[in-house]
């Protein structure tokens, strides 16, 4: 196994629930994803927009039993619920946080421990493998979330003890800071627009499903053309970790041009997501918190951007 291998829970999530025979149908008019390509064995990113499309939260979403689970900051589940249920009244459908029901943990470069607990899972990103209760997700090279009931918590943790360091959160959030995956946080609650996430480029955005909540706007920005933000992968010397939220700033433009998304410490660094003025980023002088800032330098995203393709989901 891999030096880097190990597991950690996920505590910053939880988990959002909606089921009934009208879950599918009634998500579909509300989140960005199409539910149509779900299945027992397919994951999606996706988000929850205002009708401005700016995004209230954004998730990674499975199928379970009657209805489907969503995954997001644990902080954005409340005000989530309160927004989707008052669509869901005339719909069969029942929105609950089951966060309560569930454990989920990180796994890094341990698909040897996944196959200890029967779970062979493909490398294709969002493939989903199932086995005994046990629910595993491919999230990026490498990395799987796996999702059990909560009474399974010590037997399971046990488990992976024995194949599997335990890390830190900070190494979760690191390698997904480099898989280039944004996530909304509560403090960039309705700041970002879907593709200023990059998120039409991870698969959390279908252009052919038809109308949802914020749809016109989504797909006037996509075909448009008119993206002048969008997310953008960057280093800092250590120093205290940045806040999602946090703005930057460009010297040459004398005001902020983007906000942080997603922060994580490596080594004696910090790696982050933010989402950037294109013209600034171009530019490379890019500071932290202030045009005095510390200084912030650009890194590679593991995926290209191509409309193309991205319009045929």
């Amino acid at each position: 196994m891999a030096d880097s291998a190990f597991f950690c829970t996920l505590s910053h999530e939880g988990v959002l629930a909606v089921r009934g025979a009208d879950a599918s149908k009634f998500l579909q008019g509300q989140l960005t994803c199409n539910l149509d390509y779900l299945s027992d064995t397919r994951a999606s990113l996706g988000a929850r927009c205002t009708q401005k499309g700016r995004m209230q939260s954004s998730f990674r979403i499975l199928l379970e039993g009657d209805g489907v689970l969503l995954a997001m900051a644990s902080e954005l589940l409340e005000p989530q619920l309160a927004d989707l249920k008052k669509y869901a009244v005339f719909s069969k459908s029942k929105l609950t946080d089951e966060s309560a029901a569930w454990v989920r943990f990180g796994i890094e470069h341990g698909d040897a421990a996944l196959l200890g607990l029967g779970l062979e899972l493909p490398a294709e990103t969002d493939s989903v493998v199932r086995n005994d209760g046990l629910v595993a997700i491919r999230v990026s090279p490498d990395r799987a979330e796996l999702w059990a009931p909560a009474d399974q918590t010590d037997a399971l943790k046990g488990k992976l003890s024995a194949l599997l360091a335990e890390g830190e959160l900070n190494q979760w959030l690191l390698g997904q800071v480099r898989a280039g995956l944004g996530q909304v946080m509560p403090g960039t609650r309705e700041l970002f627009i879907p593709q200023m996430l990059n998120l039409q480029a991870v698969g959390g955005v279908s252009f052919k499903k038809g109308c949802y909540t914020g749809q016109e706007i989504v797909a006037r920005m996509q075909y448009l053309g008119k993206l002048k933000r969008r997310l953008y992968r960057l280093s800092l010397q250590a120093g205290e970790l940045p806040e999602p939220g946090t703005p930057l700033f460009s010297p040459t433009h004398g005001s902020a041009i983007g906000e942080v998304v997603l922060a994580a410490r490596a080594g004696q660094n910090i790696e982050l997501l933010a989402v950037l003025q294109a013209e600034a980023a171009e530019g490379g002088d890019i500071h932290l918190g202030a045009l005095e800032g510390p200084a912030l330098h650009l890194l590679d995203l593991p995926y290209q951007l191509d409309r193309d393709r991205e319009i045929q989901r």
